[in-house]
């Protein structure tokens, strides 16, 4: 059974319908601070790309052929790469800007995906995250009984993670000046621990087509 991430046009039309609803403002903010060698996490059909600022050098990578063919529409320029968020083909230190855009919820191994993103960061780097969360209370209880079925009909989606310690578990520091929160949505800011050990920024991998 394929998901609802995996059928581009009903995933595009999910996404328009809560950008209405302010998602999209807390998406320009996501796409339009980054800087520099900027990475789309999990580009999906590619709705941050257009946001992104123009001097950015950005590169896309989601694991679905669909949503990259639908992300080319919008951004024609943008390299994309199929891979994973678990495995990215790029050197350490790569990317001056990780985006991640309701991704995390979706990845199949969270400490790997974000061990990844740790590494092709530059010691100076920052990620950029705009995530649903689990709720507390009643609200987290409904989302646990809930995760099953929803994860089988998303494709994937886990409505419960808690993603704010899976980053501090996985050396980031959150900059709390960063954090916004609406419901169970959360945006912020984190970077790897300053003076954590990195191989020298370079130029991504040559893009997968």
């Amino acid at each position: 059974m394929r998901g609802l991430e995996q059928i581009p046009w009903l995933y595009d039309l999910g996404l328009a319908l809560l950008e209405r609803g302010g998602l999209g403002r807390w998406r320009a903010w996501l796409a339009g601070g980054a800087r520099g060698r900027v990475l789309d996490l999990g580009t999906g059909t590619g709705r941050n790309l257009p946001l992104l600022p123009r001097d950015a050098a950005a590169i896309a990578v989601d694991p679905h052929r669909a949503n990259l063919a639908r992300a080319r529409r919008r951004a024609p320029r943008v390299p994309l790469v199929l891979a994973r968020a678990e495995a990215l083909p790029f050197r350490d230190g790569a990317f001056d800007t990780v985006v991640s855009g309701l991704v995390l919820c979706s990845v199949e191994d969270v400490p790997r995906a974000l061990a990844e993103v740790r590494r092709v960061l530059a010691p100076s780097g920052t990620l950029r995250a705009l995530e649903h969360v689990r709720g507390g209370g009643a609200l987290g209880a409904l989302q646990d009984r809930t995760q099953p079925a929803w994860t089988t009909i998303s494709g994937g989606c886990h409505p419960n993670r808690e993603t704010e310690r899976a980053l501090h578990d996985a050396g980031f520091e959150i900059d709390p000046a960063s954090i916004r929160s609406r419901g169970v949505m959360r945006r912020l800011e984190a970077r790897p621990p300053e003076g954590s050990a990195s191989a020298p920024a370079s130029e991504p991998s040559r893009p997968v087509r």
